[in-house]
């Protein structure tokens, strides 16, 4: 198989999940506070750890400063994904998506901080269009268009800067380590994580009635969720194997817009599943906005 099929199954599974989360959070927490969501991801990677354990001994075998910054990866990358999720509230996946194509510029922002990264002008210009397709689906559309949403934007850009924080810490000291070895302690950071919200009582109460009610049902697609993005992840970075680092992430900054495919596929099929906006002025500023964000990441990729 190409690498070129890996290198697309990523944009392509990780858009699946996120119409996967959108589900969740509008079937089982339209009354509940969707950080509670995250105790149930934790809970997966906790299950997964063992197995991770038993196919690669290896994962124990790394200096305690590397394994506490792989955890802290872990940490913030489920604090970032409850501002995602608290994002979805209110808001149809297509919106939403486009900005975690802004996590790039405070990637390259941090890069440059920490790691003394610079940028060329080709890759100032894709920052420039990076953010004409953010602000572009940040306009609430029909009669509001002039309102802007600032409560997704802040909730998302805070979401892009935490995830960018937890990809730097990946890069900085654990990209010397293996998958599986990094995987591991990121799911040991999540399960810290988890283990903190259960310590609040009121998200400790919320959790134990989800558990009683759709317990069965969340933790299937909860599973299924972690199983796509681990798919996602695992096709990716085989696709690096075979290609330079610049064309994959560039491939994978699509996933814009096959979240947008998907809703509209969804919407049309399944419309008790998915409820997109499909109007045509919707669409066209969707799908420009999808492009923008994609034709922005190549450049800064490059």
């Amino acid at each position: 198989m190409s690498w070129l099929a890996f290198a697309l199954c990523g944009p392509i599974l990780w858009a699946i999940s996120t119409h996967l989360d959108k589900y969740l959070v509008e079937r089982y927490f339209k009354d509940a506070d969707v950080a509670v969501l995250m105790l149930f991801t934790a809970l997966m990677g906790l299950a997964l750890m063992p197995i991770i354990a038993a196919f690669d001994p290896a994962v124990f075998q790394r200096s305690l400063q590397s394994t506490l910054l792989m955890t802290l990866s872990g940490f913030l990358y489920m604090l970032g994904m409850t501002f995602y999720l608290r994002a979805l509230q209110g808001n149809d996946a297509a919106v939403v998506a486009p900005f975690f194509q802004a996590s790039p510029l405070f990637g390259y922002a941090l890069a440059y901080l920490v790691l003394g990264e610079t940028l060329s002008l080709k890759q100032i210009f894709g920052v420039a269009l990076i953010l004409g397709g953010v602000l572009s689906v940040s306009i609430a559309g029909g009669k509001a268009r002039r309102h802007f949403r600032w409560k997704l934007a802040a909730l998302m850009l805070t979401c892009g800067f935490i995830m960018s924080l937890s990809t730097l810490i990946f890069k900085a000291f654990a990209v010397k380590d293996e998958f599986w070895a990094t995987t591991f302690w990121m799911f040991a950071g999540e399960a810290v994580y988890g283990v903190l919200f259960l310590c609040i009582p009121f998200y400790r109460a919320q959790f134990k009635q989800l558990l009683r009610s759709n317990g069965g049902a969340l933790l299937a697609i909860n599973a299924s969720n972690e199983l796509i993005n681990l798919g996602g992840g695992l096709s990716s970075r085989y696709a690096l194997i075979f290609a330079p680092l610049p064309i994959v992430q560039a491939i994978g900054s699509t996933t814009t817009l096959f979240v947008f495919l998907i809703g509209v596929l969804l919407t049309t099929l399944f419309p008790a599943v998915s409820r997109e906006n499909l109007s045509t002025r919707e669409c066209v500023s969707k799908g420009l906005a999808a492009v923008l964000v994609a034709a922005g990441i190549t450049l800064v990729s490059r």
